[in-house]
């Protein structure tokens, strides 16, 4: 990925600007940001592909874990197999945060924001390559849904760490309160489906949470 490829605008949206254009020398630290991160990161990604079963809002994923989640059994409606996948910006993008919190907290906040958009940028790539790949057995994939999503309990976070084998493939652990570390990361399930429905691949259109500050709509710059 470069420069380019990090929609600024994203990074805006983070920053709390929807309606307004953030100033240059803002938008000069963003580029700034994002350069430093694309520079230093080191991004890594793992996903399989399991057997799920749906039952109303009950998800069964290789016989070994259940999640209760109307919005995801909605998602994963139609769907017999799911990927689980993750990615992370790597302990990198931890250490520049940390850097600029004692040295600069403005552009750390605006490190923060830099770096939530080039994550979700590479979740994308990565998701493309997934549905060029299902797209030759005529398959297709459905929205990214993560845990924290809707009533998609965040504790699913285990499942992903522990079926995905996340801390010896990409260096990828949970805290206490299962929150990914390194920090800039993501776990998401996506369903595989024979059928070619509408498919957001951004979270925030298969999010019910529609009063979060972060989300995206039309006002969005």
């Amino acid at each position: 990925m470069n420069v380019k490829d990090i929609p600024q605008k994203e990074v805006f949206r983070y920053l709390g600007y929807h309606n307004t254009i953030p100033s240059e020398t803002i938008q000069s630290v963003v580029i700034d940001c994002i350069s430093e991160l694309l520079n230093h990161c080191s991004m890594h990604h793992t996903y399989k592909i399991f057997d799920c079963t749906i039952q109303h809002t009950k998800i069964i994923i290789d016989n070994y874990v259940i999640i209760e989640s109307k919005n995801l059994s909605k998602n994963l409606n139609e769907c017999n197999q799911v990927i689980l996948f993750a990615a992370t910006l790597g302990v990198q993008a931890d250490i520049l945060l940390k850097k600029y919190s004692h040295i600069d907290m403005s552009k750390a906040v605006i490190m923060q924001a830099a770096a939530a958009a080039v994550i979700e940028e590479y979740c994308d790539q990565c998701q493309m390559e997934i549905e060029k790949t299902l797209a030759k057995q005529k398959l297709f994939l459905r929205p990214r849904f993560s845990p924290g999503y809707g009533d998609f309990d965040l504790i699913h976070q285990k499942d992903f760490i522990a079926l995905l084998d996340c801390p010896r493939k990409i260096g990828l652990t949970l805290t206490n309160s299962f929150l990914l570390a390194p920090s800039k990361s993501v776990t998401a399930v996506m369903g595989i489906s024979k059928t070619n429905k509408h498919c957001h691949i951004k979270g925030c259109e298969a999010c019910t949470k529609t009063n979060c500050i972060f989300r995206r709509g039309d006002d969005v710059i």
